[in-house]
């Protein structure tokens, strides 16, 4: 009887773990696409990411530069459309600084999607820096519920945050791109470029 107790109290905790694990992350990772396909490598690497360094020009240290971690969202799993998308509070720095300045930059890393097995300072594991302004969505305009969609979609513990903590969400309004996906320094992609990109190409490692 001691030994079917055990069974059944493993079964469920196994069962809670499998659950939390499935909300935490419930993108799939999709192929790494072709490394001579910039804008596919850029959106890739937005998409399968789940949190990046959001950093803004801080109010309190002199405009010094403020990076902070943050999750994000840049549309339903398998929908994304490459704009990242955060959930915000006024409690924050980075909040207060985006709204005296709304400079900003977002980088993100392969290092978190797990293809990459080497230091994430290598070359070859693929970094995304995109530059431009970090804006506060109208409450109640369409493109703020499209957001929350995404938003609470990757990250379903968002719906829970204090109300009282005045979440707002904002989006990067990219202007410039830095990526980095193999030797030879950075890579040139156009914000039309990497916004217009639809379709993902076989991963290629040669």
């Amino acid at each position: 009887m001691e030994r079917l107790r055990q069974l059944i109290i493993f079964f469920f905790l196994f069962l809670t773990v499998l659950e939390h694990a499935s909300s935490a992350r419930i993108l799939s990772i999709a192929a790494k696409p072709d490394r001579h396909d910039i804008a596919a490598s850029a959106r890739w690497l937005v998409s399968q990411n789940i949190w990046g360094v959001l950093s803004t020009l801080s109010i309190e240290h002199n405009g010094a530069p403020f990076g902070n971690v943050v999750s994000y969202s840049d549309g339903l799993p398998g929908k994304g459309n490459g704009i990242p998308y955060f959930y915000l509070t006024i409690l924050d720095p980075t909040t207060r600084n985006a709204l005296k300045d709304s400079r900003a930059s977002f980088a993100v890393s392969e290092s978190p999607i797990g293809t990459c097995k080497r230091d994430p300072m290598d070359p070859t594991c693929s970094k995304l820096t995109l530059t431009g302004k970090l804006l506060q969505l109208g409450e109640g305009s369409d493109e703020e519920k499209v957001a929350k969609k995404a938003l609470f979609t990757k990250h379903p513990e968002m719906m829970d945050w204090p109300k009282g903590h005045e979440f707002s969400v904002f989006k990067l309004e990219i202007i410039n791109i830095f990526l980095i996906n193999w030797y030879g320094g950075a890579k040139s992609v156009t914000v039309d470029e990497y916004l217009r990109y639809k379709e993902t190409k076989v991963a290629s490692f040669l």
